[in-house]
């Protein structure tokens, strides 16, 4: 795996004075456009049938051959309100030269469409012998900050990296590599707890959900940064999930090299933090394991103890992933970080709710919230807030032990497992937790079949206003 993964090497480039002119053109101004243009281009472009539909795209020869422009549509309002990175999307259709864009977007539509660009720069190449085809270029745009795009187009591309290589190459012992080497090139601070050290160092949970696999469970602990506001990430980072002796039904298992998609898309983030030199004290902390079934593995009817001292019955060891992170949410909590973020492909109640391209999320901060829903807006990264309802409390409470993993009935799963975390944070004044998929299930504009961060981008542009950076 590439350590440090840029979508596409020279996304932007210097002015040169061979670059193609490329428009960008809504359907609405498509005809003021064309009125502008030269005799010959509007003749060219009325031959094609060109109407700027979205991600429509057109070259308009010169009389020596080569290329006087080429324009990509933008569509309607309604078309933008439907699908992002009109751009991104005709990067691909466009010959790999450079190109000088010409425009009339506000300062965030022109941001969107950069960053589409960028992201559409990304293939996962790992396991392919042919070299990557050449891609179009762009000379960066006045007034666009290219480092800060280039910043969360890279962090986005480690998570889609991290959550597209399969287990048998990304295991938990991967998995802390990928940590690691995060943590070299922005020179942060790394410790691991291992294996029965978990036990020792009174980790408990994660230690019970990891220990059947022979691939050693661990806690990675990040800490970057010495000054300013304390904010601290928890990704779930189960690099298999086989359901344990619960076993999913293969259909169900396919896809379950993502189930690490909540610590992949807190590296994305914290990659994109330290890039840009946030003044936070930022920690990382991913419980990393394998749901396994062996002799050793935990049963359905198990009550473990947590480091909270809450006990918790197992009623199903495919619930696995909030077990993991009630350890770590706990050890973040004892610090009580001014925010706290978890990220976890943990629900397909989510998903039923939600659908895979939207991110529900959970806190009691309506400030937070209102943040959030702003800056989800805003960047076009779908997120929606579900309530912590407290009637359902009762739910994770079994009375054999303090928590039920997994209430029997089948409501309300999202809630009832945000409830379950919810229990282990107390000390925070600000905590939420994001129920994410992690996984593009059909290509779309900048963003291909595969893995995928959800959530990242809206607290990207959030965090800065919620922390007062």
């Amino acid at each position: 795996m590439t350590k440090h993964p840029h979508p596409s090497p020279m996304a932007f480039v210097k002015e040169t004075s061979t670059a193609i002119d490329l428009h960008l053109v809504n359907a609405e101004d498509l005809e003021s456009w064309t009125d502008m243009q030269p005799r010959r281009v509007r003749a060219w472009l009325d031959s094609l049938g060109f109407r700027a539909k979205p991600g429509e795209t057109v070259l308009v020869p010169d009389g020596d051959g080569a290329f006087a422009l080429a324009a990509i549509g933008r569509g309607s309002l309604r078309d933008r309100a439907r699908q992002r990175f009109c751009m991104g999307g005709a990067r691909s259709k466009l010959p790999a030269h450079t190109y000088r864009l010409h425009h009339t977007l506000a300062a965030q539509e022109l941001e969107e469409e950069a960053l589409g660009w960028c992201l559409a720069g990304y293939s996962f190449r790992r396991f392919r012998q042919s070299d990557p085809a050449d891609h179009a270029k762009l000379i960066a745009p006045v007034h666009l900050e290219t480092h800060r795009i280039e910043a969360i187009a890279a962090g986005e591309a480690l998570t889609r990296d991290l959550i597209n290589t399969p287990a048998s190459h990304m295991g938990p012992e991967e998995l802390e590599a990928a940590f690691s080497d995060l943590a070299t090139k922005h020179r942060a601070a790394v410790s691991v707890t291992l294996g029965d050290d978990l036990l020792h160092q009174n980790l408990p949970l994660i230690h019970a959900v990891g220990r059947a696999s022979n691939r050693s469970p661990r806690l990675l602990d990040m800490r970057w940064g010495k000054s300013g506001p304390r904010l601290t990430l928890v990704g779930k980072g189960v690099c298999f999930d086989t359901g344990g002796l619960n076993l999913k039904p293969g259909a169900s298992m396919g896809l379950m090299k993502k189930d690490m998609g909540g610590a992949a898309t807190v590296m994305g983030l914290a990659h994109m933090i330290m890039a840009q030199g946030w003044q936070v004290q930022l920690r990382v902390l991913v419980p990393a394991v394998e749901n396994s079934v062996s002799g050793n593995a935990m049963r359905p009817g198990d009550i473990l103890n947590s480091r909270k001292g809450l006990s918790v019955e197992v009623n199903n060891t495919d619930a696995e992933g909030r077990l993991v992170l009630a350890d770590a949410l706990t050890l973040a909590d004892e610090e009580s970080p001014d925010m706290l973020i978890c990220m976890a492909t943990l629900t397909g109640a989510a998903r039923v709710a939600m659908g895979p391209d939207i991110a529900p999320f959970f806190t009691h901060d309506a400030d937070l919230a209102r943040a959030l829903m702003q800056a989800s807006a805003q960047v076009r990264d779908p997120l929606w807030q579900l309530p912590l309802h407290p009637a359902y409390d009762t739910l994770i409470e079994p009375g054999i032990a303090d928590l039920d993993n997994a209430p029997s009935g089948g409501m309300a799963g999202a809630i009832t497992a945000a409830l379950f975390l919810n229990r282990f944070v107390e000390a925070t004044p600000r905590f939420a937790h994001f129920d994410i998929y992690g996984h593009q299930p059909s290509a779309a504009p900048a963003r291909p079949k595969g893995g995928a961060g959800q959530g990242a981008r809206a607290l990207f542009a959030a965090l800065p206003d919620v922390l007062a950076l």
